[in-house]
């Protein structure tokens, strides 16, 4: 009985150790892959806009392009005189 339980402990214990040297190789494997070994967290998905963000954002950006349009314009009539 004693000796299957040391067994088990062993079993146990050996396991734990061989975990341990498999993340302490793919620890190495990716340090030698990207030259860093740090682990970075990967950002969410970033989430939808509401519509009325998706409004205000396609309004900006008409915006934007318009003053870039009279900013050409205005740019090709001073090249012209």
């Amino acid at each position: 009985m004693a000796d299957s339980l040391l067994n088990a402990i062993f079993a146990v214990v050996d396991f734990v150790f061989d975990v341990s040297k498999a993340i302490d190789s793919t620890r190495r494997l990716s340090q030698q892959a990207t030259g860093s070994d740090k682990i970075v967290d990967v950002p969410p998905d970033p989430k939808p806009l509401p519509p009325a963000a998706q409004r205000a954002l396609a309004e900006a950006e008409e915006r934007e392009r318009a003053r870039e349009k009279s900013a050409q314009a205005a740019n090709g009539t001073d090249q012209a005189s």
